[in-house]
């Protein structure tokens, strides 16, 4: 499959929007923590960067991608939409909310954007197509970005949530996981809008 490239941001560029920032979500499919986004423009002269989907990738590969994705990036943004916002917002909502907050951050700011598939209700111009992550070097950088930072606050919350496994699967509903909420029940870090973690909550009909 061919790298990701600048194809996609070239189309903003032919338009005049010269600082187009990638963007790429982490852990909506997880059964705890938060979603993550990122935001990241690249220079427009890079080259020969590596940068990929993260899914991809290696950790030790993303670890080393994402320090150099922070070592090149025009701007680049984080933001965490954490399991009380998922459950309010739904992890659409959720998502698209972190997404426009981390593109609010960039500094400078961003003039168009490229999503994988987020179509998110901004006025910039907006691209998003499907699997963008592996056709934009700039949502693959985000991605990066996105994996790597949450990777590490799971790994954090394993420490506060001992039992669990958050530092090995990460939140997502590994057998682990499963059996850790059979024995120690949901935490405050479970998604409880999500039908295995409701499943658990509802009280029981047998007497």
């Amino acid at each position: 499959m061919p790298s990701p490239d600048f194809s996609l941001e070239r189309q903003h560029w032919r338009r005049g929007f010269f600082r187009v920032a990638g963007v790429d979500e982490a852990g909506r499919g997880a059964w705890a923590g938060p979603v993550t986004v990122a935001a990241v423009i690249l220079p427009s002269a890079l080259q020969d960067t590596g940068f990929d989907d993260s899914k991809v990738l290696s950790a030790t590969q993303r670890q080393r991608l994402a320090r150099e994705v922070r070592r090149v990036a025009v701007a680049w943004a984080v933001e965490h939409a954490w399991p009380d916002e998922i459950d309010r917002l739904n992890i659409l909502g959720a998502t698209h909310a972190a997404a426009l907050r981390a593109v609010a951050k960039l500094d400078p700011k961003a003039q168009a954007l490229v999503t994988d598939y987020l179509k998110l209700r901004t006025d910039l111009p907006l691209l998003a197509p499907p699997r963008a992550d592996a056709l934009s070097l700039s949502v693959a950088a985000a991605s990066i970005l996105a994996k790597t930072e949450r990777d590490l606050l799971m790994t954090g919350l394993d420490e506060q949530f001992p039992g669990y496994g958050f530092a090995g699967h990460k939140g997502y509903g590994a057998p682990q996981h499963r059996e850790a909420l059979a024995r120690l029940g949901v935490s405050a870090m479970h998604r409880r809008s999500y039908a295995p973690i409701a499943r658990l909550l509802q009280p029981s009909l047998l007497p």
